[in-house]
């Protein structure tokens, strides 16, 4: 308890609203998943990531000039689209690099992102499998 003491409560109380809204897009992704039901592609996970990414620019796009929101920046979009997608951050960031015109770094990260991303899945997914 001692140690929960020393944190300030500016920070306290940013941990809180990012539980919060994390807590609340981790709901909202799993009702998404039970009620797309899906064969032979993806779709849910293709509707949380599409809906993710629309939002956090929505919000983003909103909260741009509006520093004295910044609570709100961080239930909805590191809380709420976090817990709901990672994909969302990821598009955030590459839009950032993009308008910043750092297109190296753009297509550096993209690729690195995916195709790591993929690569990175697969191998932990091949390690499990081998040692069950």
């Amino acid at each position: 308890m001692e140690g929960i003491a020393r944190i300030p409560m500016s920070l306290l109380k940013n941990i809180l609203l990012v539980a919060a809204g994390g807590m609340t897009g981790s709901v909202l992704r799993y009702l998404v998943s039970t009620l797309v039901k899906h064969e032979s592609f993806p779709s849910a996970t293709l509707i949380v990531n599409l809906t993710g990414s629309l939002l956090i620019g929505l919000i983003m796009g909103y909260l741009a000039q509006k520093h004295h929101l910044g609570d709100w920046r961080l239930f909805l979009a590191t809380g709420i689209c976090g817990g709901f997608t990672t994909f969302s951050a990821f598009s955030w960031e590459s839009i950032q690099l993009l308008e910043q015109q750092r297109f190296g770094t753009f297509i550096s990260y993209s690729v690195l992102t995916l195709i790591g991303g993929f690569t990175a899945t697969f191998l932990g997914y091949w390690l499990m499998k081998q040692y069950q």
